[in-house]
């Protein structure tokens, strides 16, 4: 195996997410207050660490405009009260920017240039539509470089239906309902409580306390599920059932070096073992995390038996299965988004690679037979990221397998 420099995911956290729009409840809450408040709970939750001795604050957004923009990392650091000798940047890789910003925070840790950092993401969707007032150059249309609709999630993820007639619209609604129904089940259990951090809203009705995510329909059906409307084609299989919601939400974790937690006394939840982006043909992006993975895998020196826990990133539920059917693991294994996923608890573009790192650290702290576990999800513009991590609390047992036949037989 490849060694790799130790690079400790210590603590993150998260709003709740909410839904986009007028109707949701962070319509009248600034994105980059979303941010600040999970950036100011992270640093009350962990005072053993100075804030003069955060070395760089990484936010990321896909739509960096207005009170998204003004470089993010930067003003969110100030907002939250961080000393004014720390530096901030803001980063956009569209859905993958908050697992980026980790990579980008941990490889800086791992060159042994910082010992502690912040790194998550912001989306205010409601406010901030993805590509709003963007203007993509004529060429890719001129020169054909992409299809005319490959910016159009709904359209790629289609297209990922057509090219595998084995991805049924009935699969993805079962995965949907999983989704909804694993999601219900982890809010029961607590799972989520550590994660969470109350934010103050206001509404017509005065000012309230968000709590929980606004998206979970746990009275979900499969008779509901086959009876929505396709908006991205006629007579399709993408819905509003089993694709992610435009959400509104922020997320930010912390990450530290092995001299820091030995110096401050942290207790590491997670160790970056590896990290891969890959691209892929924009008009089918939901492909893009099996390249990203392979690429993490061998960079690690691991195959994908050796990965005991998932956090997939369902933007749509049709490109999880996808990863899912390439890598012979089964679609309802339990291995694989446990607390369910996108679907039911919301998908603000930015901030979700953060939210899956905070899943997998909590499933691994109860399943020590697990050693490694990933997060992965597909980008806008046909790429994938993937990050490896080991478990701390590993017990030294062989990792259960997780690799099964699905019932179609896999991707040719």
């Amino acid at each position: 195996m490849v060694t790799t420099p130790d690079v400790f995911y210590i603590d993150g956290v998260r709003t709740p997410f909410g839904r986009a729009g007028e109707k949701g409840m962070y319509w009248r809450t600034r994105a980059d207050d979303l941010a600040v408040k999970t950036i100011a709970e992270l640093l009350a939750r962990n005072p053993e660490i100075p804030g003069d001795r955060y070395d760089d604050v990484a936010i990321a957004a896909t739509t960096q405009t207005g009170d998204q923009g003004l470089t993010l990392g930067r003003t969110s650091a100030l907002l939250a009260g961080l000393p004014q000798s720390v530096p901030g940047l803001a980063i956009d890789r569209m859905c993958a920017g908050a697992l980026t910003a980790m990579t980008l925070m941990g490889a800086s840790i791992g060159f042994g240039q910082y010992d502690v950092a912040l790194a998550g993401g912001v989306e205010h969707m409601g406010r901030h539509p993805m590509g709003f007032d963007a203007d993509p150059n004529p060429r890719f249309l001129a020169e054909k470089l992409v299809a005319e609709d490959a910016l159009n999630m709904g359209v790629t993820a289609e297209r990922l239906h057509d090219r595998f007639p084995q991805l049924t619209k009935e699969r993805a609604d079962e995965f949907a309902l999983q989704s909804q129904q694993r999601a219900a089940a982890a809010y029961e259990a607590g799972s989520f409580a550590r994660d969470l951090v109350p934010v103050a809203i206001e509404s017509d009705q005065g000012w309230g306390l968000a709590t929980r995510d606004e998206h979970l329909r746990p009275d979900t059906s499969m008779a509901g599920l086959s009876g929505l409307r396709t908006p991205f084609r006629p007579h399709g299989r993408v819905t509003a059932g089993n694709a992610s919601p435009l959400t509104d939400g922020a997320a930010t974790t912390l990450l530290a070096s092995a001299a820091a937690v030995k110096e401050f006394k942290l207790k590491p939840r997670m160790r970056m073992v590896g990290f891969g982006f890959a691209g892929v043909q924009p008009e089918v992006m939901g492909l893009g995390p099996i390249p990203s993975t392979e690429q993490a895998l061998k960079r690690a020196g691991l195959r994908i038996e050796d990965i005991g826990l998932f956090e997939l990133n369902e933007a749509f539920a049709v490109q999880v299965l996808s990863f899912l059917d390439h890598f012979q693991i089964a679609q309802d294994s339990p291995v694989v988004n446990a607390y369910g996923g996108a679907i039911a608890l919301g998908h603000p573009l930015a901030a979700s690679g953060a939210r899956l790192s905070m899943q997998l650290a909590n499933q691994f702290e109860e399943h020590p037979e697990v050693r490694y576990g990933l997060t992965a999800m597909c980008v806008g513009l046909g790429q994938g990221g993937t990050i490896i991590w080991e478990n701390p609390n590993w017990n030294g047992k062989k990792t259960r397998p997780v690799a099964s036949t699905p019932k179609n037989g896999g991707l040719a």
